[in-house]
């Protein structure tokens, strides 16, 4: 094994970071995800590998910042929770819209509004259905422990380049707040101007090359037939993320009659519950989505030749439960489990709703 340490969840993003070759993060505290800028502080990146850190003014300071830096090319991020990335919604669908490149990490709290600085997993809609406004998408990926927090910081830069497109870690008050052994990645150095040059020539804005066309970073067109095509071109590529790479996980589902949907913290607790449930004699399996876009549509449907019932499970009113519904698309029941707030489920609650709701005990 490699370099393995004992971490929290919030704080191997940040050595993750590093390590994956990141040039800049911009960012700005909210809890609970505030130790992410605050380990990059104390590690002081730039004396070891030159990656800018920077404290903005203002949550939408730092995703322009982010702008910025992903027009050139540069590998740049920024984190927040919930409140934070309502602010930086607006610079997150110019991103968008400009085909650009960029990691955003939103570690959940309660809300609405300021809410609690508890755990919940309510931002669901904010970023699997856009949250700024356009008809765009952003690549979410859903860590359910703290080894994949450092996974997915490079696979998110690694899917956000291959699409030009933003990416998303959606996390949560538990895996950030928790700690856990992890692996942590092997350094990557930071591209070179050659490499840059070399990965995003044709759309970097790293000055005019003698005899070719300047670069132009916008997602602004006032021509409404240029407008339509470029929309086409950003769903034809939505279309491919969903071809080619939606990833999930399937734990106990090989004999299951009923079925868990759960991602990040609420899964690690369906996890148990599965174990409870068969104690009971009910099999239960789970589907976590890893991507929660692209979503495991496909994946769902495949069990419904298997499955009486589905549950899903979240940390909220109810918002994933609607992908749910749309891909079993009315042939097996599909209801809702969550606690609102902060509050988390237990696994024996869990399993209490799957005899109410779904087995009608």
């Amino acid at each position: 094994m490699g370099d393995v340490r004992l971490m929290k969840g919030n704080e191997v993003i940040a050595e993750a970071a590093i390590r994956c070759g990141c040039d800049g993060y911009f960012g700005y505290p909210i809890t609970p995800q505030s130790e992410i800028m605050e380990t990059l502080m104390i590690r002081k990146p730039a004396e070891e590998t030159g990656m800018v850190v920077l404290q903005a003014e203002s949550e939408v300071a730092a995703i322009n910042m982010v702008y910025g830096g992903a027009s050139c090319g540069k590998k740049v991020m920024t984190s927040s929770s919930s409140p934070g990335i309502s602010l930086k919604a607006e610079g997150i669908t110019y991103l968008a819209g400009a085909e650009l490149p960029a990691l955003i990490v939103n570690i959940v709290r309660g809300g609405p509004g300021l809410g609690t600085i508890q755990p919940a997993q309510s931002d669901y809609f904010q970023a699997v259905k856009g949250g700024g406004h356009g008809d765009y998408k952003l690549i979410v990926l859903a860590p359910a422990s703290v080894q994949e927090m450092n996974d997915f910081v490079d696979l998110g830069f690694e899917l956000s380049f291959k699409y030009l497109n933003p990416a998303m870690i959606l996390s949560d008050g538990v895996i950030g707040q928790m700690m856990e052994k992890v692996e942590l990645s092997d350094y990557k150095p930071r591209w070179t101007d050659e490499e840059i040059e070399k990965i995003s020539g044709s759309w970097a804005t790293n000055g005019k090359k003698a005899g070719s066309e300047r670069n132009i970073s916008t997602s602004l067109d006032l021509d409404s037939a240029k407008q339509e095509v470029f929309n086409h071109k950003l769903q034809a590529k939505y279309r491919a993320m969903e071809e080619n790479d939606v990833r999930f996980e399937k734990i106990a589902c090989d004999d299951a009659e009923y079925l868990f949907v759960a991602y990040g913290s609420s899964a690690r607790i369906c996890q148990k519950s599965i174990e409870l449930a068969r104690e009971k004699g009910i099999k239960v399996g789970l589907l976590r989505p890893i991507t929660l876009f692209p979503y495991p549509t496909k994946q769902i449907q495949e069990m419904l030749g298997q499955v009486k019932g589905i549950l899903s499970v979240e940390m909220s009113a109810g918002q994933m439960v609607e992908d749910v519904r749309l891909a079993v698309e009315g042939k097996v029941p599909v209801e809702h489990f969550g606690r609102y707030g902060g509050i988390i489920p237990t696994p024996e609650e869990v399993v209490e709703a799957l005899e109410e709701k779904i087995l009608g005990k």
